[in-house]
């Protein structure tokens, strides 16, 4: 049988030997807990707590502020620090709740246990989950019950699980599928119901076979589908999966919803189960720990609002020559500057390495690699030279806010171009003069 994929996309390194067969751990919760109010797509939290006060773990600290938003939840049992600026793993000051580890864990009296979630209506799970705090866990942190909330001129007919995990080094979802498969597959089902769709897919790349043939085996009881796509980097990419499961081209501009698709990851789903059954809200998350810069690479459970620097110390610590830390994987992730940013709903891995110097920055030499190996069929040099030169209308039209920043052009690129970065900046440019025009 001819294994299921997409067009262009690369073959980076895998790199997930380290971890792969390790079992995820819990890390204890650390003496405080910072958990910004900004950890998700949309508009931050807004504080429901003051300084001083006792809070328990599961309370909602933060409210959502609006459809695009997310509540937060507390991680620990304690006393209120601050709800003050502290650095955040996107490189900014964001407002946050610091709470003092009382070491209880005295859970919030107003946890609600359903017996029997799959009961439940559309309306009930979408209520439960957006209470939960959810959002996409693969790192977009899209707030779930809008995605499984479609519009009523769009009816949805399948959900896709993403069990990919593409990013070289990150074994967290093959962890979660290997150690909560029925978790999975029931809060794969909780979505089908609210989505009101007809058909569950679940996508895992052919490097995790033993996911694949464990899910496979308990698929039947859920009417779930569990295919195989080939390994190659970004098959995790919503269209892209979208696309080598159903046949179904996601237009340009568009979302999963107009080709009648719902994609949920992994990590997401078995925290819509966790939600519904056993009324725990979204305040810890699987993470790997991976690099040549840790000394001892594993894949944890930790809380959110735990620093990076507890979570790295958790493993050994640091080697002595690094570098460079990664939040995410090391295609799309994010560099940290400072270790004390704590861990957010978005963190899929903490990376360490000792990272050379840049390479030197060539002219285009007009190779064509780029283009090839795009997944969204972009041209990046030259949405890159409008950028450049301020051109943006000329950006946009050549397809820039399509671009899902996947890195594939900038990995191809044999002239070391950073091309990603200048793309990302004239998306961020557009985007910018599309609000002043709308103001």
């Amino acid at each position: 049988m001819k294994i299921k994929t997409f067009p262009h996309g690369v073959h980076p390194l895998e790199g997930k030997e380290s971890t792969a067969e390790k079992r995820l751990e819990y890390l204890p919760p650390p003496e405080k807990v910072t958990l910004p109010l900004h950890q998700h797509f949309g508009k931050p939290a807004e504080p429901l707590v003051k300084k001083g006060e006792e809070v328990f773990l599961g309370q909602k600290i933060g409210e959502a502020a609006s459809l695009f938003s997310a509540n937060v939840h507390a991680s620990v049992s304690g006393k209120v620090l601050s709800v003050d600026g502290h650095n955040h793993p996107l490189g900014r000051p964001v407002l946050s709740i610091t709470i003092a580890n009382d070491g209880e864990d005295r859970i919030h009296p107003r946890w609600e246990v359903t017996p029997n979630p799959l009961s439940l209506g559309p309306d009930q799970i979408r209520q439960k989950v957006k209470d939960a705090g959810i959002v996409g866990l693969g790192g977009a942190a899209f707030p779930t019950s809008v995605k499984i909330t479609p519009p009523k001129d769009k009816p949805i007919d399948t959900v896709i699980i993403n069990g990919c995990e593409c990013e070289p080094l990150l074994t967290a979802d093959y962890r979660l599928m290997m150690e909560f498969p029925d978790e999975i597959l029931e809060g794969a089902e909780l979505v089908r119901i609210a989505t009101g769709a007809r058909r569950v897919m679940v996508g895992i790349e052919d490097n995790k076979k033993k996911a694949f043939q464990l899910l496979q085996q308990k698929a039947g009881k859920y009417a779930a589908e569990v295919t195989l796509v080939k390994t190659k980097y970004p098959q995790g990419a919503e269209k892209n999966l979208i696309y080598a499961l159903s046949g179904r081209e996601v237009p340009r501009g568009g979302l999963p919803f107009d080709v009648g698709v719902v994609v949920q990851n992994v990590g997401t789903v078995k925290a819509v189960w966790d939600a519904i059954r056993a009324g725990k809200p979204l305040y810890e998350r699987a993470l790997t720990v991976s690099g040549d810069g840790i000394k001892e690479p594993k894949n944890l459970m930790v809380r959110l609002g735990t620093p990076f620097q507890a979570v790295t110390d958790s493993c050994g610590g640091l080697e002595e020559d690094v570098n460079i830390i990664i939040m995410g994987g090391p295609m799309m992730g994010l560099s940290q500057w400072d270790m004390d940013v704590p861990v957010i709903k978005g963190t899929s891995g903490i990376l360490a390495w000792a990272a050379p110097k840049p390479a030197t920055e060539f002219a285009c030499i007009r190779c064509g690699r780029c283009v090839e190996h795009c997944p969204m069929a972009l041209v990046p040099t030259q949405i890159m030279k409008y950028v450049k030169n301020e051109q943006l209308s000329l950006a946009e039209v050549w397809g820039a806010l399509d671009c899902v920043e996947c890195g594939c052009c900038q990995f191809s690129c044999p002239a070391k171009i950073p091309l990603v970065h200048w793309i990302r900046l004239g998306k961020n440019q557009i985007a910018n003069l599309k609000r002043k025009k709308r103001a």
